[in-house]
């Protein structure tokens, strides 16, 4: 039979702790069900009003209440383990601190995970949207939260005395109070529950909005599709490409290579860009500055190399005005080395080899060189100009990339009848061409993998919210669960150990209250070094 559980004077003072703290000033209540007090380092805002509530649902369901909360209970020991492993780990750390000055600048993958505080801030950094983000799902996961500490609570029969909304000096928190002889009278495993119910429930809130972010696709699948090519959601004004990408365009492919997701066209922007990097650094036209691009290529006719503009040089550099860009002769290369008779010696012709031509009449271009291996890393290449044509690609600037774009337009009049499955050679698509740095032009427009199969404009947003929504609720809630399992002051940790440690341990009382004390003052200390170690490490990087 299990002994009920007696709580301490210090353990009793910590279930109601707010209760006993004097107020600077006098304790206002503005209407029926609602109190706050205020002081100099803590105000809160008490609320009574679903006190009754609450109780009435814990006691009609106490019995399925209890089966859900007693699961919990092995998932928030679990936890409790998971943390204790490794601040004992940031304890060795510590420990090496003096002896190693390299430890402390590197970020164990068990510390940066342990709060879900990077996960989070990368999944939610969409400023300042993100921040609104945070907010709702931080206060979706408190409110699940504390919900569990009083459902478990009202299922033992025990009665509530306010819910409240705190902040202590500059950290904002809520708790549950409950009344204390109640809570005095329950067993071991009763109190348990109670204790582990908010960390069980900010975990299984969790899993759910896990699980509901992977079907989401199948969830949406009636009124969207998902899974083609990414559609564009915003352009701001800043970006390099609100020239020629607008809200609901769908971007096809990059460089002639299918873009299917937004990593993808995140992956291969930083590809091409390191590609190029390379090019610049060994593949260089003799002693100049001057380097043809070695993944692309054009079929000029000669009559238009014959009318090109004069190019100009400075420091080695072509110069074109207006919309001419430069462009250079380059060699056909097999697998086996040059053809076409060039040699190194061609390298003392390189400038006249240079022409001005307008970058318009590039698209109507058949390509050549390397346009038909759609694969990055093959740098063989081949001729497919006529006799009357000439392979001619663009000079490569230092840290400028040259890109070919394909969109579509699904929503113009002539994709309204293949709107599922349009064609990229259909009249509703369009390429361009960009200059420039590619890995923040990617980054610069906002893409989303789902695109609405009936024409309503603010329909487009909908799966983008609520994505970013449920990614931000995991992480908040699992970073919650996982703060609340840590074995120091003013959290549920506390009072989960004391359990454990009053009741499963031969020790005198006194030595017990040692041993508690002296975890708990070790658990927050290390815990306070390892969230600065984590900010620190998400501030520098």
């Amino acid at each position: 039979m299990p002994g009920r559980w007696r709580r301490s004077k210090r353990s009793m003072a910590q279930v109601d702790v707010h209760a006993h703290i004097p107020s600077l000033l006098p304790l206002t209540t503005s209407r029926k069900g609602i109190s706050n007090a205020i002081s100099c380092w803590y105000c809160d805002y008490k609320i009574t009003s679903f006190n009754e509530l609450i109780f009435q649902f814990g006691r009609r369901h106490a019995r399925a209440l209890r089966t859900w909360f007693s699961i919990g209970i092995g998932f928030s020991l679990a936890a409790l383990a998971v943390v204790a492993t490794v601040l004992f780990r940031e304890t060795k750390i510590i420990m090496h601190i003096f002896v190693n000055s390299n430890v402390i600048r590197g970020l164990p993958i068990s510390c940066s995970s342990l709060f879900g505080l990077p996960s989070l801030i990368s999944s939610c950094s969409f400023f300042p949207a993100g921040a609104g983000y945070i907010i709702i799902s931080t206060l979706i996961s408190v409110a699940f939260h504390e919900f569990g500490h009083a459902a478990a609570a009202a299922s033992e029969g025990v009665k509530l005395e306010y819910v409240a909304v705190f902040i202590a000096l500059l950290f904002p928190g809520a708790l549950v109070a409950f009344n204390h002889d109640a809570l005095q009278d329950s067993s071991c495993f009763s109190a348990l529950r109670i204790y582990c119910a908010g960390i069980w429930h900010n975990t299984a809130l969790s899993a759910a909005s896990g699980l509901i972010l992977f079907f989401l696709p199948l969830i949406l699948f009636p009124l969207y599709i998902h899974g083609q090519s990414p559609m564009v959601l915003d352009v701001p004004y800043t970006s390099p490409l609100s020239s020629y990408l607008s809200h609901g365009h769908v971007i096809l492919s990059l460089d002639g290579m299918h873009v299917h997701s937004v990593d993808d066209w995140i992956n291969l922007s930083a590809e091409i860009s390191e590609l190029t990097f390379q090019n610049e650094t060994h593949s260089r036209l003799g002693e100049n500055n001057l380097m043809a691009n070695g993944r692309r290529g054009y079929c000029f006719p000669n009559f238009m190399l014959k009318e090109s503009n004069k190019v100009q040089f400075t420091h080695d550099q072509a110069t074109c005005f207006g919309d001419f860009t430069s462009f250079t002769s380059i060699p056909c290369v097999s697998s086996t080395g040059l053809i076409d008779g060039y040699t190194e010696d061609n390298n003392s012709n390189r400038k006249e080899g240079i022409y001005c031509l307008n970058v318009n009449d590039v698209m109507k271009l058949n390509k050549c060189s390397s346009w038909d291996k759609a694969v990055i890393n093959d740098n063989t290449s081949s001729c497919m100009c006529s006799r009357d044509e000439t392979c001619l690609s663009p000079v490569q600037m230092p840290g400028l990339v040259w890109v070919e774009i394909t969109y579509l337009n699904p929503y113009s009049s002539d994709c309204f009848y293949s709107r599922e499955y349009p064609l990229p050679s259909s009249n509703c698509s369009g390429t361009f061409i960009f200059v420039g740095d590619v890995v923040s032009m990617a980054r610069s427009i906002q893409l989303t993998m789902y695109r609405p199969r009936f024409d309503f404009h603010f329909a487009t947003y909908l799966p983008d919210v609520l994505e970013k929504i449920l990614s931000c609720l995991f992480h908040t809630s699992l970073a919650l669960a996982l703060l609340n399992s840590l074995p120091v002051y003013c959290l549920d940790g506390e009072s989960i150990l004391e359990i454990l440690i009053f009741q499963l341990t031969s020790l005198s009382p006194r030595n017990k209250e040692k041993v508690l004390r002296s975890f708990l003052i070790a658990g927050t200390l290390i815990s306070i070094f390892l969230l600065l170690r984590i900010f620190f490490h998400l501030l520098i990087s």
